[in-house]
Parts: C-alpha cells; structure tokens; sequence
C-alpha cells in the first residue's frame, strides 16, 4: 500500500475525515482555520466552508444534513449552503475546551471527544449525544482526546489519550453503557516519536490509527498488536476514513500545525488530504440521530 496525494487542501490541522455514502464524497475540517472542506473523488470537485468557530468533526445525519462539533457546542451544517445552525452547548465543558473528534454507531448514536484547546489542563473527557440527550460517556480527565472509535457490531469502543500515548478499549452494550477501559496499545512501544491521532476500524474489527509525528498510519490486529503502517510524506498525521463505492480507499488528513519553516520546506504536501487502497473494507458509517 503506498500512499498519493490526492488534493492540495494545505490545511493548519486536518481532521475528522469520514465518508458520506449518499452524497459519494469525503467530508473533513480545518479545525484551526475555522472551515469544512468536501471533497469528490471520482471529479476532484473540492469545495471549503467558513464556520463560526474551531471545527473538530462533521458527520452525516439524518435529515440531510451533517452534524459538527464546533467550539461552542453541537451544530447542523446545511452541505447546500454550508451555514451551521446552532442545536446545543455540550454540558459542562469549560471555555477553555473544544471538540476533537467523533463517530457514530450503527443505532446513529455518536460518540464524540473534547480538549483543552491549550493542549495543557486535563479537561478532556468523553460523551455520547442521542435523540436530545448529552451524556459523559468514558474516560475523563485527558489533554488531548482521540477517537473514539466502534468495531464492527457495536461490541467495542476504543478511546485515545493523545499525550500518554495509549489506545484503551471498552465493551459496547447495546443501550449505548460503556464499560470499563483497559489498556489496547501502547504507542510508545512501536513508535517511540509518534502520538496516536485519530482512531478506526476496518471491517475485520482491526485498529487504523493516525501517528502525530510518525510519517504514516498504523493498522492494530483486535488484540493489540501492531500489523501494519502506511508510510506518508509528512509527520503529522490525524486520521484515516475509508471511502469510496466498497469502501476499500483510504483517505487520510494530514497537518501543517506544529512544523516550523524548515519542516515545511521539507514537507511541503503537509495539511494536504492522501489516500491509498486497502484489501479489508471499512464499515459504512450510520447516519447520527442526535436531534430533529
């Protein structure tokens, strides 16, 4: 598998790819320069959006529209008109913090994670919003949160704690209850220099993630080992999503934030959108059912 560029997107800090099946085209965020980009494979038609504030995650839902985690809370993007209507604050939360990343599950519940924008206070922690209701729902107290991420059958949830390194799992009940987080992979161990971003799973229950300096993307086996990565021109690597009619290519954002003007000489595809193709598919994510 050898990684392309695919578009010159030359984000700050790319994120929260995801796929929208009934719109054939891959969704992303700038989350540092306030915007929501769309993305056409089979044209290359790129289209970008300004949104009011830090944009972490956008998630096709039911209605039509998509869902996004923006600084102040959970909005609905109109994808014809790109404007965000504001639906809710996410309790809690300092002012300090924003939203990160997210996923959904096959019931359309999403679960979604939030940091502080700092990078410095252990404020993180991570909920889960379904039909009008906002829950904390995992792990708490983290800088940086990553994921989470469901395997196939809503059996596991995985989180990732960005600073310490690690990817946790916990078993998925059917009524949305998380159990217990126990540790899945420590990061250091394979990748002494990388930071585990943004997490997936494929359609064998295996563990894609991003590695923040780490040049590349990793696969995890669903009982923790390393088994594979995928080398990319840049180090700052965030998160993968499998798109495409079968879901068999993987597209991937990538980050400028952080790099100094050398780094940047000597990456100069950095914030752009990659991709390459995969033998096991991804999961067709379900719609979010969060509010009408």
């Amino acid at each position: 598998m050898a990684a392309e560029p695919v578009l010159a997107a030359g984000c700050t800090l790319g994120e929260g790819p995801v796929w929208d099946a009934a719109r054939e085209c891959l969704w992303f965020t700038d989350i540092k320069q306030h915007r929501i980009h769309n993305f056409d494979p089979a044209t290359g038609k790129h289209e970008s959006f300004a949104v009011p504030a830090q944009v972490g995650w956008v998630l096709p839902a039911k209605g039509g529209d998509l869902l996004a985690g923006l600084q102040d809370g959970l909005h609905f993007f109109n994808a014809v008109t790109g404007r965000c209507r504001y639906i809710t604050p996410v309790p809690g939360e300092p002012l300090g913090n924003r939203l990160n990343d997210a996923c959904v599950d096959s019931r359309g519940r999403v679960y979604f994670g939030s940091m502080d924008d700092g990078e410095t206070a252990d404020s993180g922690q991570f909920f889960r919003a379904y039909q009008g209701e906002i829950a904390q729902a995992g792990p708490a107290a983290i800088c940086i949160t990553n994921g989470p991420a469901i395997a196939p059958g809503d059996t596991r949830i995985y989180f990732t704690d960005t600073l310490a390194k690690t990817i946790h799992v916990a078993s998925l009940e059917p009524d949305g209850t998380i159990g217990e987080a126990q540790l899945f992979a420590d990061i250091a161990r394979d990748f002494p220099d990388a930071y585990p971003d943004g997490p997936i799973c494929d359609a064998e229950g295996c563990v894609w993630t991003g590695l923040w300096n780490g040049w590349g993307v990793a696969r995890y086996s669903p009982d923790g080992a390393l088994i594979g990565k995928v080398e990319l021109p840049v180090a700052n690597v965030t998160k993968l999503a499998f798109g495409g009619p079968d879901l068999t290519r993987a597209f991937v954002t990538t980050a400028r934030k952080g790099l100094d003007a050398s780094a940047l000489a000597a990456q100069p595809m950095a914030g752009d959108l990659f991709a390459f193709d995969v033998d096991v598919p991804g999961v067709a994510p379900a719609l979010a059912e969060v509010w009408g």
